[in-house]
């Protein structure tokens, strides 16, 4: 699972006829990864090797064809820490680069167009200088003799980095038509965030989950609309951000859409999401959230009609329970296309763009995989990217109402995952603690028999306002877990997301309370009504949230119910929330501060229920882990074994919230599947050769 291989989406050239994707793999002997990039025939399916090898970075499909490339080479000869950027048509029938920039920094995230004059533009992404705006590259700044880091403001840190003066921007630059076919690179990239005032510095993208979704490029590349934080607002607070407009030479300061001061609804001061052009170049779609410290709540979609830098801002389908997260227009500008979730799998949605509040857009692509990504082609049919527990990526075109046509699935071509499919996972619906209906995911072991008993993985996901379905991991791979020789559960308990949002508000100051009442629940219908499963010999396992769960569990009768646990990254002392950076989700999900409502932070903590831990945990804890510190998880470890609870503690110094090495994550596997097997009695010992001794 960890070796293979990990394929991007599908990008597709204008025509439609073509998709590149890359394919990224891990050979264990020689302990590197290794990438090739690949072409996707979207009518035959037929799958080739790119003309281009590992060292392309990204490739933008741009130029006089519709098969010209603009690609990114990761490597600069001329200035260390730098790319380059080269054209060239893989339609051609010889395959020949022009080298036409040399960009002295790291710059990411290419998107281009070709303008009436014949000249390319293009934006792309780049640490700055917080003091003049110029690309940073990290390779060229010498050494600091002081390794101090003073701050005055919050925000010092954030997942698994401390906060530096330098912010990511968006920079615009040209390459300019020259005689015959050639380009050519002026030298010149303008910082199109450089003037935007505040408290806090603008960036694009938001570090750290930021990506190309985060700004856009006009159709004609005379204007960049991109979202940033609120600049009025600590950042460590509030989740509100804005969408900028502002023209692509820079030549005026670029001006928020939808912040104060705007015709934006009142109600919209929230993050805002994927901002994206209409074909015609005179309209903005993009979502944002109401919630100004509140980073699940629902998501509304948004129509800005711009002039220059002005906009009328419009809401659409305002009434719509989800919550979409990609936005694409149809070519007539008239559709939207939007991906949100539902039932815990993404889909692709349809709605006018003018949409009156009540209307209930239309389902494309039904429930089967989640999609990562998707494109319109030229006959209105879509090419979906997408997933699920049993392919880690699957590319097939879909009209609407229509049947899906598979074109590659990973499940079918790579021999690791030879033999997974649909039939590895189910799901059914139970009563919940409090009268809600609880959607629960199973997952089966290689060659399952009903007629025979499994032990159970009692699974809790993170989040707690996001899902955990029939949905492809290499972190938390839940068939994996199966074929240990177990049944694994995934509900989506009370504050999941896809569920109404009337529901995912319901865990707002009751993280141990309803959630948990779901989690009896479960254990009882199990109990009660699967034959093939030994609730007698069950372990329960988590991380995030439900790191916090099993230590709440453990605290509690149903914690009982287990052989062990397992918990990642959990919350032992909900006072010690304040510990994490993004102030903003304990605040909300405590109905407050600590200190106007101390007493819901100590209801809902573990740490108060400590004289009960008696069952046997292992505990995991990352030492770049910002948004819950590892001191949580060494102070669960020194409390079970002072209490004489069998225990052990793995931690990575390397790793944040995340385990994302696949040797620290072989690591991870091995130890963890030994802990429970060793508990279930599937295994005699545990492990003792990597164990750090006193």
């Amino acid at each position: 699972m960890l070796a293979a291989p990990r394929r991007s989406t599908a990008n597709v050239n204008p025509s439609g006829e073509w998709a590149l994707f890359s394919a990224t793999s891990y050979n264990w002997t020689a302990h590197k990864t290794s990438t090739v990039w690949q072409l996707l025939n979207i009518e035959s399916g037929n799958v080739t090797d790119a003309p281009f090898d590992s060292s392309v970075a990204e490739v933008v499909w741009v130029g006089d064809t519709d098969t010209s490339i603009l690609y990114v080479n990761g490597t600069n000869d001329k200035v260390v820490g730098g790319v380059t950027l080269y054209t060239a048509d893989i339609g051609a029938s010889e395959f020949s680069p022009t080298l036409v920039a040399s960009l002295d920094a790291p710059y990411a995230g290419f998107k281009a167009v070709k303008t009436e004059s014949g000249a390319i533009n293009f934006i792309a992404s780049c640490l700055s200088y917080w003091n003049n705006g110029s690309a940073y590259n990290p390779e060229l700044v010498p050494e600091p003799l002081s390794s101090g880091q003073l701050y005055d403001a919050n925000f010092i840190r954030h997942w698994d980095f401390y906060i530096t003066q330098e912010r990511s921007a968006v920079f615009s630059g040209v390459l300019s038509a020259s005689y015959g076919d050639s380009l050519s690179f002026d030298g010149n990239m303008t910082n199109l965030l450089w003037g935007v005032d505040g408290i806090t510095k603008p960036e694009t993208p938001v570090m750290p989950f930021g990506d190309l979704g985060d700004y856009d490029l006009s159709p004609d590349g005379s204007a960049v609309a991109f979202l940033s934080k609120a600049p009025e607002l600590p950042k460590a607070n509030y989740t509100a951000s804005y969408i900028f407009v502002v023209p692509f030479d820079g030549s005026e300061v670029a001006v928020a859409i939808n912040g104060p001061n705007s015709t934006a609804p009142e109600a919209a001061k929230g993050a805002s999401v994927h901002p994206v052009w209409s074909p015609d170049g005179k309209k903005i779609a993009y979502g944002q959230m109401d919630g100004i410290n509140y980073e699940s709540d629902r998501t509304k979609i948004y129509v800005a009609d711009i002039d220059g830098q002005e906009a009328k801002v419009t809401p659409v389908a305002e009434n719509w329970d989800s919550s979409p997260f990609l936005f694409l227009w149809s070519k007539d500008g008239e559709t939207l296309y939007v991906g949100s979730e539902l039932h815990a799998a993404s889909r692709i949605w349809s709605l006018p763009a003018d949409a009156d509040a009540d209307y209930k857009p239309k389902n494309i692509t039904g429930p089967s995989t989640n999609l990562a990504d998707f494109a319109l082609l030229p006959d209105e049919s879509f090419l979906v990217s997408a997933a699920a527990s049993w392919t880690s990526r699957i590319f097939y075109t879909i009209k609407a109402g229509g049947e899906p046509k598979t074109l590659l699935t990973a499940n079918e071509v790579d021999p690791e995952l030879k033999g997974l499919s649909p039939k590895d996972v189910s799901n059914f619906w139970y009563q919940g603690g409090d009268g809600d209906m609880i959607q629960c995911f199973v997952y089966y072991p290689t060659d399952f028999d009903s007629s025979k008993k499994y032990p159970l993985v009692f699974n809790v996901h993170g989040g707690p306002q996001t899902t955990q379905g029939d949905s492809w991991s290499t972190r938390w791979n839940l068939r994996t877990w199966a074929d240990q020789g177990y049944i694994v559960t995934s509900p989506q308990f009370t504050g999941t997301g896809s569920y109404s949002q009337e529901f995912t508000n319901k865990i707002q100051g009751n993280w141990g309370g309803t959630p948990y009442r779901d989690l009896e629940a479960l254990w009882a219908h199990l109990e009660a009504n699967v034959s093939y499963i030994d609730t007698t010999n069950a372990v329960a396992v988590g991380a995030s949230y439900g790191g916090y769960m099993m230590n709440w569990i453990q605290g509690h009768d149903l914690g009982r119910k287990f052989k062990a646990l397992v918990a990642h990254d959990g919350v032992l002392d909900k006072v010690g929330d304040y510990a994490t950076e993004e102030l903003w989700f304990i605040e909300h999900d405590n109905n407050g501060t600590v200190w106007d409502n101390y007493d819901r932070y100590e209801r809902w903590s573990p740490l108060n229920h400590a004289k009960n831990f008696s069952t046997p945990q292992f505990v995991v804890h990352n030492d770049l882990d910002f948004r819950l510190p590892i001191s949580e998880g060494i102070m669960m470890f020194n409390i079970l074994q002072s209490l004489g609870v069998p225990s052990r503690f793995l931690h990575f110094p390397d790793e944040g919230h995340w385990v994302l090495s696949r040797e620290n994550s072989i690591v991870w596997h091995k130890s963890i599947f030994n802990w429970i097997n060793y508990w279930t009695g599937k295994e005699d010992a545990l492990l003792q050769d990597i164990v750090i001794k006193q």
